[in-house]
């Protein structure tokens, strides 16, 4: 892979890991306050920057299996270090939400 695509594809798993990350948030805060409707909105839109992150990933992981391997460098660790990160957080969110409905059914 080419160093500027390297780039811009650990750029990807960043960027939209964040979005992620924060989307995730965002539905916690909502299902809290019982908007659940936003809550839904807000995970729906985190699984979509985490189905972008991982075209990212695939970009990246395609060309190691084709035999252009790509020095891995710190900013390569974090950049998958945040992926994953945001999806633990994202599925925790999910659950969560579970729980506030829970709550306020009873």
């Amino acid at each position: 892979m080419e160093e500027q695509q390297h780039l811009e594809a650990i750029m990807g798993l960043i960027m939209y890991g964040g979005n992620a990350k924060n989307d995730a948030m965002g539905t916690i805060a909502y299902a809290e306050t019982g908007n659940f409707e936003l809550a839904d909105q807000k995970i729906a839109d985190a699984e979509e920057s985490l189905v972008q992150a991982h075209h990212s990933q695939t970009g990246m992981l395609t060309q190691e299996a084709q035999g252009n391997h790509s020095q891995v460098t710190l900013l390569t660790v974090h950049s998958q270090d945040h992926l994953m990160t945001s999806i633990a957080f994202t599925d925790l969110a999910k659950e969560i939400v579970v729980l506030y409905r829970r709550m306020d059914n009873e």
